[in-house]
């Protein structure tokens, strides 16, 4: 910081080296190699050279180079696309077969919605339970889907005042 030349191309070398081996952790923890981990050692290097202002020399310098780091080589895995391919063939030994509705699950919601008029019902109905979309269910009750957005709205509300009635 104060203009020695030698002293901050150590530095650079040492945080290097530092940077380095916790790129290559972690690319060889999301099972990238290394291909990739110079990149992100140079990007992490430039980024302390150009944010080196934004340090405070009061506070511990390795917490500050570790975040820069941190966020350097993720932005590098990111760029290189980290996915993993597992083969699907064998998934159905593992996989738990889907489980059948509990008929009783929605018992108390449904009883709840009996308060509700039969616009606002239906309404609730198609867009919570049916998981219908809010153009859908406009279109089919000839409203506007702002006018659905706020029915929706006022009898999720409704609802909720129903329910701390039921449990008072």
């Amino acid at each position: 910081m104060a203009g020695d030349e030698g002293v901050y191309r150590r530095l650079l070398e040492d945080l290097g080296r530092s940077v380095r081996a916790m790129a290559r952790a972690a690319f060889a923890r999301a099972r990238l190699g290394d291909a990739d981990v110079e990149d992100a050692v140079q990007e992490t290097l430039l980024a302390i050279h150009l944010k080196r202002h934004t340090w405070d020399p009061a506070l511990k310098l390795g917490p500050w180079v570790n975040a820069v780091a941190r966020h350097k080589i993720i932005d590098a895995m990111r760029r290189r696309g980290a996915r993993r391919a597992e083969p699907i063939e064998d998934f159905e030994d593992f996989l738990a077969a889907p489980e059948a509705e509990d008929p009783h699950a929605l018992g108390d919601a449904r009883k709840l919605m009996e308060a509700l008029n039969p616009r606002s019902r239906d309404i609730v109905q198609a867009i919570s339970l049916d998981g219908q979309s809010i153009a859908a269910t406009a279109a089919r009750l000839g409203m506007t889907e702002v006018a659905v957005r706020v029915a929706l709205h006022r009898a999720l509300k409704a609802l909720g005042a129903a329910w701390r009635r039921s449990v008072a």
